[in-house]
């Protein structure tokens, strides 16, 4: 509707930028439907109830990112978008980095989907992916937020009063403010047993990389290391994402351990979780602001780009990897050693992404690994799943911390029991403040010992051949008559 008669407006400044504005929007709005359901019908007119236009068809993919990148040019070259920076509003900055995630999405969906469409290919997406990462990185006026203390900036950042405007990384960031009402849930998310008790898995946990550079799951016995032992000498992103021995509230002196009313793994996230003294730890009571995009992804999708096209270079790694690593006081990512030894553990079916091969494949581990570690909590992971098409990942075992048999555990590492774990009819002399019977309040792996599983009783599933889209709605279905066809593999009970 804006585009429609935006021309009708005499001040021609204003037309260009909210031209500029809506056809970022409408970029967004598609690329969302696309990741849903693939191809999707295209609409740039306005429409009334009685069009026909509403009844079409899909369009092809091709035309719809196309025509999403011409919307998507037209909000970097029109001039109608500030190239200052501004958070809560769109700028030419913004516009790059959303060109950037769709391109790298489209690219790597398509190379790994093996997904052959007449018109452009993988690499002409990915080529793009990176063009408009690069220019943020050369000319853009954003930079990693970092006070020089590895141990607590990471953390810091996604947990301080104006965020965004506090610091240069935010790109995009939605803006919270509690006077005006305008809260989220994150604090509440991660400390109320009744927000949905979020949790890490160990799968997870395992990627993280020793403090040293080398890897976890190369240390012997990493398999039945306690929690204790598992968090120790790690990259200082682990514990500022989740709670770890002597872990303490920012601004509080308390040492708080794992809190199994809230969390079913053992590994409780922190991350977004805001200072006590801001009284935010009630339901919908945050107001910290939150990323939409921000510097770090640019630097990974930048790293993705030039690996995925085979052109990625160690210049190219320091420029990106090299930065993220710094904050945290990690040493840097060494492309020729990663490609002459790719990580065992992320190759795996069981544990990491099978479908990468190719030169570069240790490099391409490592990246993914940076990217889910630095990207935590942020909104990738589903997506980026689907794009690498490792949906087959949904179906592994979602496990807790390594526990070798009943008795007391002192998990925040004070010297004293924080959780006792029972059997049936034990009645337990224990100072731990918590008493849990195995396989009535919690389940291990292997009955009476093992990785904590809450979801043993209740796997995974997922159908390679449908679970890549989601269906399409059978209302919307029913009122075109049946032209907008079904994905593949979805039952909607329609003849047509």
């Amino acid at each position: 509707t804006l585009l429609e008669y935006a021309d009708m407006c005499e001040d021609k400044e204003a037309v260009t930028k909210y031209t500029a504005v809506t056809r970022f929007f409408r970029a967004f709005f598609y690329f969302d439907k696309v990741r849903r359901f693939g191809d999707v019908p295209w609409y740039d007119i306005q429409l009334g109830s009685a069009d026909e236009l509403l009844y079409k068809p899909r369009d092809s993919r091709e035309l719809i990112l196309t025509k999403m990148l011409e919307d998507i040019d037209y909000a970097i070259n029109s001039g109608g978008l500030t190239e200052e920076i501004s958070p809560f509003r769109v700028n030419k900055w913004a516009a790059l980095a959303l060109k950037s995630r769709f391109c790298l999405f489209e690219g790597t969906y398509r190379k790994y989907h093996n997904l052959n469409l007449e018109g452009n290919d993988a690499n002409y997406y990915l080529d793009l992916a990176a063009k408009a990462a690069k220019e943020i990185i050369e000319k853009g006026p954003y930079e990693l937020y970092s006070t020089g203390n590895p141990d607590k900036d990471y953390l810091t950042l996604f947990a301080q009063r104006g965020s965004a405007t506090s610091t240069n990384e935010y790109i995009l960031a939605i803006k919270f403010d509690y006077a005006l009402g305008i809260r989220h849930n994150a604090s509440a998310y991660a400390l109320l047993p009744s927000q949905g008790r979020p949790s890490l898995t160990r799968k997870f946990v395992n990627t993280y990389l020793m403090a040293n550079g080398e890897r976890f799951t190369d240390q012997p016995g990493w398999q039945e290391k306690s929690f204790n032992e598992e968090t120790q000498n790690r990259d200082p992103r682990l514990a500022q994402s989740m709670r770890t021995p002597g872990y303490k509230r920012i601004g509080q002196n308390d040492i708080l351990a794992p809190d199994f009313s809230v969390t079913v793994t053992g590994y409780q996230p922190i991350k977004f979780v805001a200072p006590a003294d801001f009284g935010s730890d009630g339901y919908n009571l945050s107001y910290t602001d939150l990323p939409i995009i921000r510097t770090a992804e640019i630097y990974l999708n930048y790293a993705e780009a030039k690996a995925e096209l085979g052109t990625l270079t160690q210049d190219d790694i320091d420029l990106t990897i090299k930065k993220l690593r710094d904050r945290v006081g990690m040493p840097n990512l060494d492309m020729a050693q990663a490609n002459a030894n790719p990580d065992p553990y992320l190759s795996a079916p069981e544990t990491g992404y099978p479908n990468v091969t190719g030169p570069n494949k240790g490099v391409l581990l490592e990246i993914r690994r940076e990217r889910t570690i630095e990207l935590l909590q942020e909104g990738h992971r589903y997506y980026d799943l689907i794009r690498w098409k490792e949906g087959k990942a949904f179906t592994q075992p979602l496990l807790g911390i390594y526990i070798p048999s009943k008795g007391e555990y002192d998990l925040d590492g004070d010297g004293t029991p924080d959780i006792y774990l029972k059997t049936k009819g034990e009645s337990p002399s224990t100072k731990a403040p918590l008493i849990m019977e195995i396989d009535q309040d919690i389940f291990l792996s292997e009955g009476d010992h093992g990785y904590i599983s809450p979801h043993k009783k209740n796997p995974g599933e997922w159908n390679e051949e449908r679970d890549y889209y989601y269906p399409i709605p059978t209302d919307d279905r029913s009122l075109t008559g049946g032209a907008l066809t079904q994905n593949p593999g979805w039952n909607d009970g329609l003849d047509f």
